[in-house]
């Protein structure tokens, strides 16, 4: 891939030429929407001419367009995706002031951290993101805190289902509230399995992307998955486990005192939730808050904190995100 820059003042004429043409439809995108995409978010023009493309603007601007553009390209070439989300995840790291390493590092060739399942092969598609996945794989504990759709319990997952089938943990062992205002499950028909379920489902999804239903159901049948709310862990020592509390921000102060002193030998236990989001009937008595305050400092516990900067859903979630938590919220 030859590069051949030509610099003004303050403007910027660089250039692009790709070695493998049959990768240039999925890496501009139908209509050329993903070139559209990264003209409108740095202010640039970009010209394309069969394999070659022509990048003009403002000389920082232009270097940042140009690096995401061979991100995404490398990605192509390891047979990995490049869709809006994935467009939309490059341009958010190509913000970070440090953005060389940070692009190379999340799809260039290799990347600094993944996790593989049965699957798919996950990488980082933030800067948080990639400082998670580091310390899921090295800590025992961790504290994932931030906003929905920034991967909290989706890494978590992948990175248990990834262990699992390494051999380094014998089951999983994945939780949340059932409901969020204290498990009050009587009113609901069914059996406890149908009354628990639906709380449930976010957890399901993720097991399902990670491995082929039937290998899911077949675990579940055997124990080596199990799926539950909270209530269900108490009196248990959890050995040789990789455990998640999902929405860990609805349980209280004694629930989860309860929860992480489940923890057993040769175990990981992933806490996940968002501050900003208790729906218990007195939002100051969240035992997410609480735990993440005693425990600061405690050697072998992580905090990983996100941002609506590390949304990876639409790009729209993150503004949602912003409008309910910033002034005058």
């Amino acid at each position: 891939m030859a590069r051949r820059d030509a610099a003004g003042p303050d403007r910027a004429r660089l250039e692009l030429e790709f070695e493998q043409p049959y990768l240039i439809g999925p890496l501009f995108g139908d209509y050329d929407r993903h070139l559209i995409t990264i003209e409108n978010h740095f202010g640039v023009h970009i010209a394309a001419r069969g394999n070659r493309v022509q990048i003009e603007g403002d000389a920082d601007s232009a270097a940042r367009a140009r690096e995401v553009l061979l991100g995404l390209y490398n990605r192509l070439d390891e047979g990995q995706d490049v869709d809006a989300a994935a467009v939309q995840a490059v341009l958010g790291m190509a913000s970070q002031p440090v953005l060389d390493g940070i692009v190379h590092q999340e799809v260039g060739s290799p990347p600094r951290v993944m996790i593989r399942t049965r699957k798919k092969t996950i990488v980082p598609r933030s800067a948080v993101q990639t400082e998670y996945m580091e310390a899921l794989a090295g800590e025992d504990m961790i504290f994932a805190l931030g906003p929905a759709g920034t991967g909290k319990t989706y890494l978590a997952v992948a990175q248990a289902v990834a262990q699992m089938i390494s051999g380094s943990v014998d089951r999983l062992i994945l939780s949340r509230p059932a409901v969020e205002a204290g498990e009050r499950l009587g009113f609901l028909p069914g059996d406890m399995k149908e009354k628990v379920d639906p709380y449930l489902r976010p957890l399901y999804d993720a097991l399902y992307d990670m491995l082929p239903t039937e290998q899911v159901e077949r675990r579940i049948a055997s124990g080596e998955i199990e799926i539950a709310p909270i209530a269900f862990m108490r009196g248990r020592t959890l050995n040789d486990a990789f455990i998640i509390l999902d929405e860990a921000q609805n349980t209280t102060p004694a629930q989860m005192k309860m929860f992480l002193t489940r923890f057993g030998m040769r175990s990981r236990m992933v806490i996940c939730g968002d501050p900003n989001q208790v729906d218990l009937p007195d939002p100051g008595k969240s035992g997410l808050a609480d735990a993440v305050s005693r425990l600061s400092g405690v050697k072998g516990i992580a905090t990983v904190k996100f941002s609506s900067a590390d949304v990876v859903r639409h790009p729209l979630v993150g503004r949602i995100v912003d409008a309910y938590e910033g002034p005058g919220a």
